[in-house]
């Protein structure tokens, strides 16, 4: 993604932390526990929220710049948080090593996102949580065409983010079981709970 949106990231994300992000991470993550995978971790925005008995977070990101920009974050959590290079497509850990799987605002950049979901029920073990927090299509018709006009710009300014993805759709397309939705009416933002079925 590069020096300089790795740098720009948390100034322009911090009007959305502040009046949003910072609430729904805390009580996204309040209840994980054992061993954990974030995926997509960027600059280490959860890191701060996650439960002190954790067992440990495995936390995966395939941009160079926010890794580094993240390890100051990992050195401060109360729990053991390792950041590693790798992508959500192809995860570099066994089958049924975890016990939660989280992704907040990730699922817009990752390129080949049915091949991401796969790799989550891989690693995740039967019965596991996977948390969803994502901007998803609008689904009023006009805005939805207007993502699509945009997407094309917004993916070269901002790290290859698809404003028109129908993520809800590719998760329920995957074989996870929904547990819960939460979203506001109107709102392009998600939050799904959803678990790894029984093998």
């Amino acid at each position: 993604m590069g020096k300089i949106f790795a740098a720009l990231y948390d100034p322009l994300m911090k009007p959305l932390e502040l009046f949003h992000m910072q609430k729904i991470r805390k009580k996204m993550l309040q209840n994980v526990s054992g061993r954990v995978l974030e995926i997509g971790s960027g600059t280490g925005l959860n890191f701060a929220y996650y439960p002190e008995d954790t067992e440990e977070v495995q936390a995966v990101e395939p941009d160079g710049n926010l890794r580094e920009r993240s390890l100051p974050r990992s050195l401060r959590s109360s729990v053991p948080i390792y950041v590693k290079e790798g992508t959500a497509e192809k995860l570099p850990f066994e089958s049924n090593s975890f016990d939660a799987v989280i992704n907040t605002l990730v699922f817009c950049t990752i390129q080949e996102p049915e091949q991401a979901l796969k790799e989550i029920i891989r690693v995740a073990r039967p019965g596991g949580k996977v948390l969803f927090y994502e901007h998803v299509r609008p689904s009023h018709p006009a805005a939805a065409r207007m993502s699509d006009k945009l997407t094309p710009v917004w993916k070269a300014v901002c790290g290859g983010c698809h404003l028109n993805r129908d993520t809800e759709s590719l998760i329920r397309q995957s074989g996870l079981e929904i547990v819960r939705k939460d979203n506001m009416p109107g709102s392009v933002f998600i939050q799904l709970t959803a678990r790894v079925p029984e093998k």
